[in-house]
């Protein structure tokens, strides 16, 4: 599939820390992902408090969920992070960890990061909405 997906950086426009800004998709299949979070499969809220405990297991489910349509991290053609801060710092540390994770290449696309006030489960500080070209 990843033929069909091109990403560029055109002139003009800022460099960027390893997303680009344009990702065009040839393919006529998408499937849009519910937002990833810090849940187990008992539907527990995972590292409370703990923003690198919670990024693994959003990494995780969201290779799980890539696998349930048969894709994979090179398939992601939009990603948004949400993460609870105002920290610039923070947002920075996450986005590390992500690009050096198993879903890492999904973050070469089109991407974006955001600090938020609150999600959606107690102690929830992280979570990613993908959209994938199938």
């Amino acid at each position: 599939m990843t033929e069909k997906i091109t990403r560029i950086n055109p002139k003009g426009l800022h460099e960027t820390p390893g997303y680009h800004h344009i990702t065009v998709v040839e393919a006529g299949r998408t499937a849009h992902l519910a937002g990833q979070c810090p849940i187990d499969p008992n539907g527990d809220v995972v590292g409370a408090g703990d923003l690198d405990a919670q990024i693994d297991q959003v990494v995780a489910n969201s290779m799980t969920a890539l696998g349930a349509v048969g894709a994979g991290p090179e398939d992601v053609i939009r990603s948004v992070i949400y993460v609870v801060s105002n920290e610039q710092k923070m947002l920075g540390q996450a986005w590390a960890r992500l690009a050096d994770s198993p879903l890492k290449e999904a973050f070469t696309t089109a991407s974006t990061l955001l600090g938020v006030a609150q999600l959606g489960f107690a102690d929830q500080l992280i979570e990613i909405d993908l959209t994938v070209a199938l």
